[in-house]
């Protein structure tokens, strides 16, 4: 993934982070409570669901008989309130004898709560019924308690219903649990509208995100993260929808982890790219483009989430914010996820600050998650130390990974040992993640045992690779089989890399399919290659288009000069990527343009990377401009390097020079190396200096 921003910006806040992290930690706290405060009923409902406890409902005070007093028994009035409350309910008074039980019960005072909330029930309050059955419930009489809550859900109770719903679900009865828990949301009711979300979702009921949507809007934090990956999950599906998932398959090589989505491992075996960068980052889940659509609404429930406290919601927010270049904003909610304990956020951060350039915070970060047990960070940390040369320092961290169940640990070990030619080691632990499941070890495995001359047990690694998906290994596997002259089953893994993206391979194609006179089909091949870097495939796109318009004439008098054409410009792309061939043709072309000083600039530089053709014009050019010294100095690189026409150059220089065996001796190498048409001229030549020699 390249993630686009303010780089000095970003830096700032890197710097920012490391110097006042202590105090960011305790504002976010702060701020996390004041949401917590207001959203207290949802928090004790998340933190009973994930307890696996019932209800949580010791906000019996939601029904509207007893809220008086619940809600506030935090404040100031607590005390006065609950000595009015307890004279009164001493008399006698039902509502006070329920606020009352409520108000120790959720001080944890069971055994002064249970008088009042048996006398209140038994004066028919429901609210009293509710609340007995949670007291009941904390002392274990889970059957008591379900008896309790059935009389006051029977009453009107949408608390209690709720908590008879889990009740029924946690003993297996799924049909009794969606009644009740449907009655609870029917009513309004938060919780029970979360817990029937989030058993008609296990149960994949199309119903379920009608019920989450209904917990959210009513502040429901935990509902409003689920909805929101619901939304996100709708995204990923839907092709119309704006959106974008990385993978999750990535290592971290032997330098700075590079931020993407699947990795990007690449083949070290024959005609292969050697294994370069990795990523190691994994993601929960996927992250946003452009807010739109659903994910634009998964934005927003996300935000909702993140401000109340969540911070898996946080996570994933940075991740949307991220992802849109937004980086200031996603730091922060990162750095809120993070201080809440998740690792994943923490590792995020990390990357985050890397990418801006302040790998010292970025340690830092990458620190406390991969001490959190975070594999990725890990493996982020055995990338930096391995950049820094600290290659047992990297192991260290590599293996943490790997105790941490990240494949991707051992991945890295290897080619951490094959960078350190500890080839013995680097098979055994890219056989281990290649067991394991791993793509890219096991192309690279199967590099080694290629390497090792053992191409029959590279095929099958290699082939294991391919289908999970790996690019390279596609790739290898054409030139295994080209190697054996199995010209279509190259072509076949040949056609899948280049599908995928793999230039190397799409040239491959390209040159195959010309070689079948598929030419409009090549050319698209060829193109995709070029514009992939291959100078190889933009010098043969070049001769395509080459092949199809008439030579140039030079430009007549007062005429100007001709525009370059398209395949000239590929042509030049090639020349600058050090292509020599396509040096000699761009320096042809432009000599037919009348532009001779780029022609001998173009020439020359060929010539000097040893191009024996650039080598002969640029001696051209030079003779024609006078300068016959130095262009015998190109001719005799040239006709030395097995160029016929430099010697037969040279010979005819001779000859007039009247150096009548020198000339003889550039004749016979002439004829030695013609072509046919050059050999004939040199032979006449030499025939010529031998009789004046004698005469």
């Amino acid at each position: 993934m390249v993630f686009m921003g303010d780089r000095a910006t970003l830096l700032e806040t890197g710097r920012f982070v490391q110097r006042h992290v202590h105090e960011m930690e305790n504002m976010a706290d702060a701020a996390f409570a004041a949401h917590v405060t207001d959203d207290a009923e949802a928090v004790r409902a998340v933190q009973a669901f994930e307890n696996g406890g019932t209800a949580g409902d010791t906000e019996p005070s939601r029904d509207a008989e007893s809220t008086e007093g619940i809600e506030n028994t935090e404040s100031t009035e607590t005390a006065e309130s609950e000595a009015r409350h307890r004279r009164a309910a001493d008399a006698g008074d039902t509502a006070s004898m329920s606020v009352l039980g409520a108000l120790l019960l959720r001080r944890g005072d069971l055994n002064g709560a249970e008088p009042y909330l048996r006398a209140a029930t038994a004066d028919g309050d429901r609210a009293a019924a509710n609340n007995l059955g949670v007291l009941l419930h904390q002392r274990g009489y889970a059957d008591e308690a379900a008896g309790w809550w059935r009389i006051a859900a029977v009453a009107g109770s949408a608390a209690a219903a709720h908590a008879l719903g889990r009740h029924y679900r946690e003993r297996g009865d799924e049909p009794g649990a969606e009644y009740w828990l449907r009655q609870s949301a029917e009513q309004g009711h938060a919780l029970g509208a979360y817990a029937l979300a989030d058993l008609l979702e296990h149960r994949s009921d199309v119903g379920a995100e009608r019920w989450l949507r209904a917990a959210a809007e009513q502040g429901h934090r935990e509902a409003a993260y689920r909805l929101a990956r619901t939304l996100e999950s709708k995204a990923a599906d839907d092709p119309h929808d704006a959106f974008g998932r990385p993978g999750a398959d990535a290592g971290l090589g032997t330098g700075l982890p590079a931020r993407g989505g699947a990795a990007d491992e690449t083949g070290t075996g024959t005609g292969a790219r050697k294994a370069g960068r990795a990523d190691g980052r994994k993601d929960d889940g996927p992250v946003a483009g452009p807010a739109a659509g659903r994910i634009g609404e998964a934005e927003q429930w996300y935000r909702q989430a993140a401000a109340r406290g969540h911070r898996r919601a946080a996570l994933h927010l940075g991740a949307i914010l991220e992802q849109r270049g937004e980086l200031k904003e996603a730091g922060r909610w990162y750095l809120t996820s993070a201080k809440s304990g998740e690792a994943r956020a923490a590792c995020a951060l990390g990357f985050l600050l890397r990418d801006a350039g302040d790998e010292e915070s970025a340690a830092v970060w990458w620190l406390r998650a991969a001490q959190e047990g975070d594999g990725n960070a890990a493996n982020a940390l055995g990338a930096l130390h391995a950049a820094r040369g600290e290659q047992q320092t990297a192991e260290r961290w590599y293996r943490a990974a790997m105790d941490a169940g990240d494949v991707n640990g051992a991945y890295n070990l290897g080619l951490l040992c094959a960078a350190q030619d500890r080839t013995p080691q680097a098979e055994q632990w890219y056989r281990r993640a290649a067991y394991a499941g791993h793509r890219e070890a096991a192309n690279a495995l199967a590099v080694l045992l290629l390497q090792a001359g053992d191409a029959t047990g590279a095929q099958p690694w290699f082939s294991k690779a391919a289908e999970a998906g790996s690019v390279d290994a596609a790739f290898n596997l054409g030139i295994l089989h080209a190697g054996r002259d199995e010209d279509r089953a190259a072509l076949t893994w040949y056609e899948r890399a280049a599908a995928a993206g793999h230039t190397e391979a799409a040239l491959q194609v390209g040159m195959a399919l010309l070689h079948h006179g598929e030419e409009q089909e090549a050319e698209r091949h060829l193109r995709c290659a070029a514009g992939g870097g291959s100078a190889e495939a933009a010098f043969r796109l070049a001769g395509v288009l080459d092949s199809r318009q008439p030579p140039p004439g030079p430009p007549g008098l007062g005429e100007p000069m001709p525009e370059k054409t398209e395949c000239e410009a590929w042509y030049e792309r090639a020349a600058e990527q050090g292509h020599r061939r396509a040096q000699v043709r761009v320096g042809m072309l432009a000599a037919s343009r009348g532009d001779l000083e780029s022609a001998a600039r173009w020439y020359r530089e060929a010539a000097e990377s040893g191009s024996r053709n650039g080598a002969f014009n640029l001696g051209l050019l030079l003779a024609r401009e006078g300068s016959e010294r130095e262009a015998a100095l190109w001719w005799s690189r040239a006709a030395n390097d097995g160029h016929g026409r430099a010697a037969l150059r040279l010979a005819l220089l001779a000859a007039r020079r009247g150096e009548l065996t020198e000339g003889q001796r550039w004749c016979a190498r002439a004829v030695e190396l013609g072509p046919a048409e050059v050999a004939e001229r040199a032979a006449r030549l030499r025939e010529a200096l031998h009789q004046e020699l004698t005469a």
